[in-house]
């Protein structure tokens, strides 16, 4: 645009000029905004700047690293040591052996412990009066007001053991835990506790045998609960215990074989207050007694039925911890209203199982219907006769709700009538044990039978003991659950044969932690891990899995931690394959392209992942180990005499991964207080030949000390060379090897560091773990060898302003190559950004007679903004610190969004199917929406009419000093008070993004148009780093246009059809070999109530005649 200005003449008058002036104003406007727009930001000055950095930090992380020197000793035994090819298969399969003989140790100290208890009862003979004292864990060691012990709380003594996560135990002695709500001198409860002292003596013994061994139990039918080693238990707040090893999955699953169960409750009119309490309170304690080898359903019936979740109409669904969550959260939003036809309920639930048998689905063993009723009013005869007679494939049981007993005989005849069991639950404290009594009837085939099945449970995290709080924190969260094996403890007397008596069950703890240490992290290599899953393919162990989330400052266990499916771990098995063929039970392998996450999903890796799979016998798991191709494929070792790498091992700046096993400690007591390196050394030095130790890991360890040993030598000459003038903020040199070995050298003292945490025991991210190697070792694995990468730790694993500069030793044998370590420096950020800011602005006397742009340039000038982003566009150096270590695009969306669209940087998509997302307070699928004031009116109106006629038709004198009307009201504000407490967090699937580098576009440099500005930038790599150097305009605001580019997680939505379809999937899965559902011997008439029960015709007609006059006045004028 060319603008001319010029006078019109004299004849223009006035006009003329004012027209002059308005033209020289849009003139000068336009040539400011043109200016303003072309500013032209000169590439090759970037070129020379990124040149020149780039020769600066490469110089001082090869100085200060030693990487050249590595490199060439390990390049110097090429020649002698040989490379292997890891053999997957039988490498897997090894390690399914091992585990295979850890798990049988523990199944034999249960089967001793069984037969021992057993042997016990039946030599002893019930003494009703039987005064015993013993230890109870809740009073020993205290003392009342005068200093005498209290009553079963003599002098115990206890010893904090390494073993047991230093808790305080006494190993010479069991203790007992006794339930607050049961009486701990019940007859019963005595009698057991006597009985089963006999059990001391195998705990010792199975201890002194197998020493890995972790705590050992007896969980009594009657509730008490027996627990080697013994310890104190501490109440709640309240002074309250409410653990019960009866409700405990391990006790639950050896009691009973597999079972599907329907839930029926009634939400009649009748049902109010504290009725309808009790009954929510009993369904929850129903299906706290299922797992994830049960499947259920919850219907609830007044005039019509209704399933709790609509969506799972018509079917059983897995008993998993998710779905009886879901389960609770839904019961929770029940109301009552109407009359009670049971009926029809009954009906529902008899097609649903039958359902569920013909196609093949459910447990496949055990049937059951749970009717929870305050009184069955109806003529149910026939529906029993057509769906379950003469048969009775489905047990029934009852729960008859409340104090009034009018109902009684009917609701034990239905019981009594189907092979079930009848019992009166009148207030919230006789829940618990009458729900219990199903349990006993279930097990009775198997009792009869004689068939101790050993189970195992799915991964659990045991909240009870009080280290567990402390381990969350400073553990691998996969590390932190453990599985159980338990078997059923039966009574042998004859004349209680018929009965069924299971007299309680026996089990013991196995961490998983101490089971994934017989897949060694060597062996596996940099990337490479072990996992296990279970017959359902959910999740045992798994570098992955992550079952706690954070709610404010603590960490809590997930709702659904322990029903993680394996392929929403392995997430890139999109076809299941994987998932598929371990539930089976196969031995096979396969290989997938996969998308890894580190630093906590924020940058991503793509590695070519071979699986091998195998079963482990005995046992309802499986195996599955992960070697990744390149790293996982080869191992080289090499040999030293034990007197040279004794030498180089002693060194004082080297350690070994302490959590690795180089030798087991864990067997002689004596050992425990050592570390490994300790143990090493002493069993090299002949001090302690007894111990068992990894003689192929400390083959490589001692080679990795010798060869690595000149390291220390070439760190100690950089520090006392004074000639060499030190660079401040240089302060710590590093390396690690495949070995778990590790030496450092701290060039500054700790009152100058400013990463003091970095590679303490602490910095659980930085060192080699079991769980995992370190982060700097993954992301040096993968990068070209001998190349430095740079990058500052993120999130809350950063330790102060530190840069970590980083590059891969490489070992190559023929055409094989194998990682050997990697080594690097840790410097401070801000050596780093002056040396940047320094290096980034040319002097007023620069010749710029050739420069077409900006001359001379300087990132100091107000007009541009520089940056150091690294190939995962995260930013190391900014003029605003506050911008460090965040992602590019949340700073400048516009200019990320150019190089996103030019191809220089890749998004790549990653899903978290173990998220947790915040929702708005809880509310049922089925409940009715407030459509509008009007049915809000009528709502309540009809609420208020109902309730007064029930209260006309219920008043009583008892019924009112009762208050079940005002408990009513309570519970009701205690739900509503719950519900206000605003968003929570629940589990999710979220879809997030990382940026990924192309490495083969060096530079570029384009123009943004943003509104009445154009944005230059100018983008160019750091040479042999992983670094990009960016100088943008500054003075042109796009953020209008372009918003910004984030990293944050987006929650995956699913609309109701396929959120539903996903509910109702039913994935393979391996049932459990056993199934003990009937036996001709069982005695179905001990039922819970007289032995004789019929059917009170007079009643049955009372009840239709109250039924029929409390339908028609409802329907004269009730609201509907």
């Amino acid at each position: 645009m060319v603008c001319r200005c010029r006078s019109g003449g004299r004849t223009a008058g006035h006009a003329g000029m004012r027209l002059a002036t308005l033209v020289w104003i849009v003139c000068s406007g336009w040539f400011f905004w043109s200016a303003h727009a072309q500013m032209k930001i000169p590439p090759e000055t970037v070129q020379q700047w990124a040149e020149s950095f780039g020769k600066q930090i490469l110089a001082l992380s090869t100085k200060y690293s030693g990487a050249q020197l590595l490199q060439k000793k390990y390049k110097d035994i090429q020649g002698v040591v040989r490379m292997e090819e890891v053999d997957g298969e039988e490498l897997v399969k090894s390690i399914a052996d091992e585990m295979e003989n850890m798990l049988g140790r523990k199944m034999k100290s249960v089967k001793r412990l069984a037969e021992s208890a057993e042997d016990a009862d039946l030599y002893h003979d019930y003494n009703a009066t039987l005064e015993f004292d013993y230890y109870n864990s809740m009073m020993i060691n205290n003392v009342d007001e005068g200093g005498n012990a209290l009553d079963m709380g003599s002098e115990f003594p206890l010893e904090e053991n390494e073993h047991f996560n230093m808790l305080p135990v006494n190993t010479l002695q069991s203790d007992i835990q006794v339930p607050t709500n049961v009486y701990n001198k019940d007859p019963g409860i005595l009698n057991g506790v006597y009985m089963s002292e006999a059990l001391n003596d195998i705990f010792i013994d199975n201890f002194q045998k197998d020493p890995t061994l972790t705590w050992q139990y007896f969980g009594s039918a009657t509730g008490f609960f027996r627990i080697y080693p013994g310890i104190q238990w501490t109440p709640d707040e309240n002074g309250v215990v409410t653990f019960d090893c009866r409700n405990r999955n391990w006790y639950i699953q050896a009691a009973t074989s597999p079972k599907d169960i329907v839930i029926v409750v009634d939400v009649s009119g009748s049902m109010k207050g504290l009725r309808l309490t009790i009954a929510k309170h009993t369904i929850n304690t129903i299906l706290d007694t299922l797992g994830e080898n049960d499947f259920v359903n919850v219907i609830a019936y007044s005039d019509y039925v209704q399933y709790v979740e609509p969506c799972f109409k018509g079917i059983l669904v897995q008993a998993d911890l998710d779905n009886r969550e879901h389960f609770k959260l839904l019961v929770e939003e029940l109301h009552v209203k109407g009359e009670g036809k049971v009926k029809k309920a009954m009906k529902e639930s008899f097609k649903i199982l039958n359902a569920a048998a013909a196609r093949g689905q459910g447990s496949l063993c055990n049937q059951a219907i749970m009717l929870i009723t305050d009184g069955a009013m109806e003529d149910f005869q026939d529906v029993f006769k057509e769906f379950n007679w003469p048969d009775r494939r489905v047990r029934v049981f009852t729960y008859l709700i409340g104090r009034e007993m009018t109902f009684a005989s009917n609701t034990k005849w239905i019981a009594c009538n189907n092979k079930g069991y009848y019992t009166h639950v009148s207030t919230l404290a006789d829940v618990q044990e009458n729900v219990m009594e199903y349990l006993h009837v279930l097990s009775r085939p198997m009792v009869i039978n004689h068939d101790h099945d050993i189970i195992w449970t799915e991964a659990y995290m045991d909240s009870v003991l009080p280290t567990t709080a402390e381990l969350f924190n400073t553990q691998a969260q996969s590390l932190l659950l453990m599985t159980s094996v338990a078997m059923p403890v039966f009574s042998k007397k004859k004349e209680t044969l018929s009965h069924g008596i299971l007299l309680g069950v026996v089990g013991t703890d196995v961490p998983l932690r101490e089971l994934m240490r017989l897949a060694p992290r060597y062996k596996l290599g940099v990337h490479g891990y072990a996992f296990l899953n279970t017959n359902n393919g959910y999740i045992l162990s798994h570098p992955d899995l992550r079952p706690l989330y954070k709610e404010g400052k603590k960490l809590k266990p997930k709702p659904n931690y322990n029903s993680v499916d394996l392929a929403e771990v392995e997430w890139e098995d999109t076809e299941e394959i994987l998932r598929t063929a371990m539930v089976k039970g196969e031995t096979g392998t396969m290989s997938l392209d996969v998308r890894a996450g580190v630093e906590k999903g924020r940058r991503v890796m793509f590695l070519k992942n071979d699986y091998f799979y195998t079963i482990i016998d005995e046992t309802p798991f499986s195996l599955g180990m992960v070697l990744t191709r390149g790293h996982g494929e080869y191992i080289f070792k090499g040999n030293v005499s034990v007197e040279e790498g004794l030498h180089d091992l002693m060194a004082p700046d080297l350690t070994i991964a302490d959590e690795w096993t180089y030798c087991e400690t864990d067997i002689d007591p004596h050992h425990r207080k050592l570390s490994q390196l300790q143990a090493v050394i002493r069993y090299l030095t002949g001090k302690e030949p007894e111990l068992e130790c990894d003689e192929d890991l400390m083959r490589q360890t001692l080679f990795d000390a010798v060869v690595t040993a000149p390291m220390e030598a070439y760190w100690t000459a950089i520090s006392l060379n004074v000639a060499s003038s030190m660079d401040d903020g240089v302060e710590t040199a590093f390396l690690g090897t495949r070995s778990g070995l590790m030496r450092l050298s701290r060039y500054a003292g700790i009152e100058k560091r400013v990463a003091k945490k970095f590679l303490t025991k602490s910095d659980k991210e930085n060192i080699f773990t079991l769980d995992h190697f370190p982060v700097w070792y993954r992301r040096a694995a993968e990068y070209p060898a001998g190349k430095f990468l740079y990058y500052i730790p993120m999130g809350d694993t950063r330790d102060g302003r530190m840069v970590i500069s980083i590059t891969a030793a490489t070992v190559t044998v023929g055409k094989k190559t194998a990682i050997a370590g990697a080594i690097g420096v840790q410097m401070t950020l801000d050596m780093f950004e002056t040396r940047f800011w320094a290096t980034t602005s040319q002097p007023n006397d620069t010749d710029c007679t050739n420069v077409e742009g900006v001359c001379p340039l300087s990132c100091n000038s107000v007009d541009i903004a520089c940056y150091l982003i690294d190939n995962n566009g995260f930013i190391i150096i900014s003029k605003e610190q506050r911008e460090t270590g965040r992602f590019f695009g949340e700073v400048d969306g516009s200019v990320m969004a150019q190089l996103i669209r030019m191809g220089m940087f890749k998004r790549v998509s990653l899903f978290d199917y173990q998220a947790m997302c915040k929702m708005g307070s809880h509310s049922a699928s089925s409940a009715r929406p407030l459509l509008s004031p009007f049915y809000g009116l009528v709502a309540a109106l009809k609420w208020f009419l109902s309730n007064f006629l029930l209260f006309l038709l219920e008043f009583n004198i008892c019924g009112l000093w009762h208050s079940e009307h005002f408990a009513d009201a309570k519970a009701s504000f205690q739900v509503s008070a719950h519900k206000k407490k605003g968003d929570i967090l629940q589990p999710c699937d979220t879809e997030y993004p990382s940026f990924v580098y192309e490495p083969s576009i060096k530079e570029t440099n384009s123009l943004i148009k943003c509104g009445r500005c154009q944005k230059m930038f100018v983008t160019q790599q750091v040479p042999d780093s992983n670094l990009l150097m960016l100088v943008v305009q500054a003075d042109c605001d796009c953020s209008r246009q372009y918003g910004p580019i984030t990293m944050e997680p987006k929650e995956v939505k699913y609309n109701a059809s396929v959120k539903c379809d996903r509910m109702r999937s039913q994935k393979v899965r391996r049932r459990p070999e056993s199934c003990h559902a009937f036996h001709p011997q069982e005695n179905a008439k001990d039922c819970g109530g007289a032995s004789e029960i019929s059917l009170s015709l007079s009643l049955f007609l009372a009840c239709l005649s109250t039924s029929a006059l409390s339908l028609c006045l409802s329907s004269d004028w009730l609201p509907r």
